[in-house]
């Protein structure tokens, strides 16, 4: 019985006979040539048919094969630089043997064009495809590196709750559900229960699914999604900067160095990713207004310069962060949001109290903010001011201000979508492939 590899190892087997066992993911007839490609989740290899070379039946089979048929093939190792279909490239099989596992139905997905919406219905089967391999692939690799990240830099994986009694944050909508004849909502953020774990451990991350109820339908909203969550005493604002910087740095060659063929199956600009280097622009939420209200003067009349229309006090919408990023190359930090558009437990800013010590982290090309962050209120006297002035109910938040009273220390942390990473760093129009199964506001099959 030859070895049975993975096609991802395939090029340390150049001349021997192995086995792949998978799915068939596109057939070629040229007579007496049939070409199949095999995939097995780890890649696809180009599988050549010889017909003088097999016994009759066998041949036969080959030719029965159909998209997504389940098979074994056993054959010998060849390097083929015209091999430009298997991943990796230049490699094929030679077809010794083959046995089939089962002659796939009529796949609903072909190479026609298809809607969005066709493709969502399918979206069990459309993750088949090379283009929603390849993102999916990235998507992990993007998670690694964050994790490995985190833990190489002292930080401890502690989880957070996914049922909770009370909002995280007051700036966005919750799933509310009944716990046992009590309300209780699907968690928006761990950051609270973050703060307590920071106060145990010192450096802390969770990771984990975030819920989010917004009546928002745009490219870059899910209402499920997952989110890395850092926290650290004694942290600065401009030392958390300095740390996501080098951290999405870091996230972003370690795709670079792993999916030069994932990235060209999705068709990624390489350019754009090379450039992500230290160190990231840093403009104040004042210089961010005065910027989008120069452009939004020098616009014609019009749909884009009424979009662009923005006074201080504002939060930030699409075409907001859009213009911003689109003045620089790289990710750019704002920081300093006002106070009143921001979660209660941001630290104000010194001599401004209707500024707090937040950051948000910008991506170029359109994507948005894919990090918020802040330095927490740590002084119990102003968190308890500030609940009272933003009228949040106290007994729901009695735990969390009771950290204040046993060795409060400055601490800060921030949030890092997944999706909205995926989305920048593979180029992607919209999140919906970002995510295995997306949901969205209309939709949560399958």
């Amino acid at each position: 019985m030859a070895e049975a590899i993975s096609i991802r190892d395939i090029g340390n087997y150049v001349g021997q006979t192995v086995t792949v066992r998978g799915w068939i993911y596109d057939r070629t007839d040229r007579g007496k040539l049939q070409f199949i490609q095999v995939r097995d989740g780890g890649g696809v290899v180009q599988v050549v048919a010889y017909g003088p070379d097999l016994p009759p039946e066998t041949f036969e089979q080959v030719g029965r094969l159909r998209q997504e048929s389940s098979v074994i093939v056993t054959g010998v190792v060849k390097e083929n630089p015209k091999a430009k279909k298997s991943i990796p490239e230049g490699y094929e099989i030679g077809l010794q043997t083959l046995e089939v596992l089962q002659i796939a139905g009529d796949y609903p997905i072909t190479p026609k064009e298809h809607g969005v919406e066709f493709l969502m219905d399918n979206r069990h089967l459309w993750l088949r495809s090379s283009r929603q391999w390849a993102i999916i692939r990235i998507r992990a690799t993007i998670i690694h590196a964050m994790r490995n990240f985190m833990d190489d830099e002292g930080y401890l994986l502690v989880d957070t709750p996914i049922l909770t009694p009370t909002a995280g944050e007051n700036t966005t909508a919750l799933f509310e559900i009944d716990y046992h004849g009590e309300p209780a909502y699907l968690a928006q953020t761990g950051q609270l229960y973050n703060e307590a774990n920071m106060m145990a451990f010192g450096k802390v991350y969770c990771f984990g699914p975030t819920f989010r109820a917004e009546k928002s339908k745009t490219r870059r909203h899910l209402q499920e999604f997952w989110m890395m969550e850092p926290e650290a005493a004694f942290l600065s604002l401009e030392e958390m900067m300095a740390f996501e910087e080098r951290m999405v740095g870091y996230v972003v060659r370690q795709v670079l160095e792993k999916h030069q063929g994932e990235l060209a199956i999705i068709e990624r600009d390489l350019s754009k990713l090379e450039a992500i280097t230290a160190p990231f622009a840093r403009i104040s939420y004042d210089e961010a207004i005065e910027r989008l209200q120069k452009k939004w003067a020098e616009l014609p009349e019009g749909e884009e310069k009424d979009n662009l229309k923005i006074t201080w006090s504002e939060d930030f919408g699409s075409p907001h962060e859009t213009a911003i990023a689109e003045m620089f190359d790289k990710p750019v930090f704002v920081y300093h949001y006002p106070s009143a558009i921001k979660a209660f437990y941001m630290q104000p800013v010194d001599g401004r109290p209707e500024v707090c010590r937040s950051v948000d982290l910008l991506a170029p090309e359109g994507y948005g903010e894919i990090t918020g962050g802040s330095e927490r209120i740590w002084d119990p006297e102003l968190m308890e001011e500030r609940v009272e002035t933003m009228g949040i109910g106290r007994e729901a938040y009695a735990w969390y201000l009771d950290l204040r009273k046993f060795g409060s220390v400055p601490h800060a942390g921030f949030g890092i979508g997944i999706e909205r990473t995926v989305a920048w760093i593979c180029g992607l129009p919209h999140v919906r492939e970002t995510i295995p199964y997306a949901r969205m506001l209309s939709r949560k099959y399958p």
